[in-house]
């Protein structure tokens, strides 16, 4: 039973550090070589995990050559079109100047009730606006509307509007996170301050976030 729980933790420790060295892109939207590299990690780490028989040099030894694999062939992608195409394929297009393309929808096993959907996900409606519509290699339909069919910027409209500043986490589930506090300008007296307005501890605080502006966002902890 101990065996196994180190196994384990020491497995899982290290599939977390393999995933990490891939790089963000696993993490996100996968391209088809990714996806069967993250199954394929699974499965090889579920075995040494299970057989307590099986050295667990075994079974990092497959873990370590596949990501080796993978950083590989990630160079190999990167500098090589001819690569790129063939393992990570090219995007596909499935509608032009509101035309559907029923050559690449049949190609690419996409009826048009899926297609029609993706839209929608894309608050399109009107198939006669949509320029290009676009099978991207992730396996997502890029959406790209006629112009007159956008919905207007700001500066088209002659709006003016403030720009938006990204809000920085003061306290996170009851913890003050002090090193952000110097991005603000601000001090530990500040925070003192502002739970003292609110009649809180920091212990009770779920989030506290504050823009450079000096708008707050305060969300107490909910009992039980």
């Amino acid at each position: 039973m101990l065996i196994s729980f180190i196994r384990t933790i020491i497995l899982y420790t290290i599939l977390i550090v393999v995933i990490r060295l891939m790089g963000k892109r696993q993490l996100g939207e996968m391209e088809p070589m990714e996806f069967v590299v993250t199954m394929l990690l699974a499965n090889l780490a579920a075995v040494p995990m299970q057989e307590t028989g099986i050295p667990l040099l075994s079974g990092l030894i497959p873990i370590l050559v596949v990501l080796s694999m993978e950083l590989l062939l990630s160079v190999l992608v990167y500098h090589s079109v001819g690569a790129r195409r063939l393992l990570c394929g090219k995007p596909v297009i499935l509608m032009e100047h509101g035309r559907l393309l029923q050559e690449n929808l049949k190609k690419t096993r996409i009826t048009p009730d899926e297609l029609t959907e993706f839209l929608r996900i894309e608050g399109i409606t009107d198939l006669a606006s949509v320029k290009y519509a676009i099978l991207e290699t992730s396996g997502q339909v890029s959406v790209l509307p006629y112009a007159k069919f956008k919905p207007a910027s700001a500066k088209a409209a002659g709006v003016q509007v403030e720009d938006t500043n990204l809000p920085v986490t003061v306290i996170s589930d009851g913890q003050v996170l002090a090193e952000n506090l110097p991005k603000l300008g601000k001090n530990r007296a500040w925070v003192d301050d502002v739970l003292r307005d609110y009649a809180c501890r920091a212990k009770d605080v779920y989030l506290l976030s504050c823009e450079p502006g000096g708008k707050l966002y305060f969300c107490r902890k909910e009992r039980g």
